[in-house]
């Protein structure tokens, strides 16, 4: 019994224990069912809230594409709008055109038609006179007796030789035209050879080479940063031109004295082989007191060679100029004296005074060495440098007029230019052989003489000039005005000469009477 109500009291207090935990898990459950329920609750909260926010979002991104599709597509139809005005512009461009073709077609097709009618008649007109020429002709073959051939050939003479003296008239009104515009066209003619040619005329005048031991001297005279060179042109007025080519540094300037001064410096420190500015300006100013010397000294042998006294000093000072000085490959103090002896020579042999002669023919083309320097040309500025000097007027009047460009007044005038004329023309002053001297004086004799009225022709002054004598019974004086033009310009085509020929046509009459 007792046991009985112990496993009675041990169910009931399972049974009692039991419910309690069931109690409490129940208890339990329904405190989970509500936190889930309300985590639940936050959740779809949060989730309502990102759609929205989502929605909002997409609604604003369409709304911005939506308004930049618009604006290109406002810009586009810009675009098209203006493409379509400038085609309506064109349109009615095209439409004016067309307007105006269809005018010029008018015009055109009109124009046609009168020139048509115009041309017709012109036909028919020029049917007309050849219809009256060959009548005429007929008539004039009855009348004259002659045939056609022989009308044609009279009628072809009579031209002929109307037509040669009107072309030598006309000759002689265009060179009176063309005199007048000479100069200037002289001066652009030079001017263009001058830019043409020069440089394969003056090289061999107007550079000066100086041999160096090897290449690295060039960089030596260059110097860091080109200082030397610099340094080295200022000093002296001259281009250097240092190249490729092997050994040699060219100098280069059309001063022939300071070019002389400059080599002579530049091979003294290439020996010396101290290169700087301050050794430059040291050098270049001891070359140019030597070169001075050097100067005076040529002028006072010319003058003591041909025994002309009492010269200043600074007429001395430009006559050794002259030997850096050359005309046609000539040297101009050689030619001064050649030119003093001759004059002195010719002088002594007509009765004047020899030693007034050389003085004039020593001094004459004293202006060169100072052309470059002045304007003018070497005639004026000599005299005028040797009346400025004291010189008399004879021998100023020679420097100036020895080229016959003015009114000679003095005999030495004469004398001088006679003496200067052998000096420059004899062969082998000019580098111009002998035998081909010959061939071009006979050249110019004999092309002269191919012309019909020329009976005779002489080239004189070694070539420069020609002198053609003229039938007066086959040519008056404007066929001899044609001949002279013919001949010039056969000249020009066929023969090559350096400087100008002067062609000069004389017809005379004579008249031959015996008195018996």
């Amino acid at each position: 019994m007792e046991s009985t109500s112990l496993i009675v009291g041990a169910a009931g207090g399972l049974i009692l224990g039991g419910g309690l935990v069931f109690f409490y898990l129940f208890l339990a459950g329904k405190d989970a069912k509500s936190k889930a329920k309300s985590v639940m609750d936050d959740a779809m909260r949060e989730i309502e809230g990102n759609r929205k926010e989502a929605e909002l979002q997409i609604k604003e991104e369409t709304l911005n594409r939506k308004a930049q599709a618009e604006q290109e597509i406002n810009q586009k139809q810009q675009k098209l709008n203006e493409q379509e005005r400038l085609l309506d512009k064109r349109e009615a461009q095209a439409s004016q055109l067309s307007q105006d073709l269809e005018k010029q077609s008018g015009i055109i097709e009109s124009s046609q038609n009168r020139l048509k009618i115009k041309l017709d008649q012109a036909t028919q007109r020029e049917n007309d006179l050849n219809e009256i020429f060959d009548k005429q002709r007929k008539q004039l073959q009855q009348i004259t007796g002659l045939s056609k051939e022989d009308a044609t050939a009279r009628l072809l003479k009579l031209l002929e030789d109307e037509l040669g003296e009107e072309v030598g008239s006309r000759l002689l009104e265009h060179e009176r035209m063309i005199t007048e515009m000479s100069e200037v066209k002289s001066r652009e003619i030079l001017l263009m050879t001058m830019q043409r040619f020069a440089a394969s005329q003056t090289a061999e005048s107007t550079t000066s080479t100086v041999d160096i031991p090897n290449d690295d001297m060039k960089g030596r005279i260059i110097g860091r940063e080109g200082r030397n060179i610099r340094a080295f042109e200022k000093e002296t007025g001259v281009d250097v031109i240092i190249d490729d080519t092997p050994g040699v540094v060219i100098v280069s300037g059309f001063d022939p004295v300071r070019r002389e001064i400059a080599r002579i410096a530049l091979d003294k420190l290439i020996n010396d082989g101290r290169i700087h500015p301050t050794r430059i300006e040291e050098v270049v100013a001891e070359t140019g007191k030597e070169m001075k010397e050097f100067i005076r000294k040529k002028g006072l042998e010319a003058a003591e060679e041909v025994n002309v006294k009492r010269l200043h000093k600074r007429v001395i000072e430009m006559l050794g100029r002259l030997h850096f000085r050359t005309s046609y490959s000539q040297n101009v103090l050689r030619h001064s004296v050649e030119v003093a002896f001759l004059s002195g020579m010719v002088a002594e042999l007509v009765g004047l005074d020899g030693d007034l002669a050389r003085r004039a023919g020593l001094l004459h083309d004293i202006g060169k060495a100072a052309d470059h320097e002045r304007e003018g040309g070497h005639p004026k500025i000599g005299a005028e440098i040797l009346k400025r000097h004291g010189e008399g007027p004879e021998v100023v009047h020679a420097a100036l007029g020895h080229h016959d460009e003015i009114v000679v007044e003095h005999p030495y005038t004469v004398v001088v230019a006679t003496g200067d004329a052998c000096s420059a023309s004899r062969p082998g002053a000019r580098r111009e052989s002998l035998d081909r001297y010959i061939k071009r004086m006979e050249e110019l004799e004999s092309i002269a003489l191919e012309l019909k009225g020329v009976t005779q022709a002489f080239a004189v002054q070694a070539g420069r000039e020609v002198r053609v004598i003229v039938s007066s019974k086959e040519a008056d004086d404007g066929r001899a005005a044609k001949i002279c033009r013919d001949i010039a310009n056969a000249y020009e085509e066929q023969l090559t000469y350096p400087g100008e020929v002067k062609v000069t046509v004389i017809r005379e009459s004579r008249f031959t009477e015996l008195a018996k």
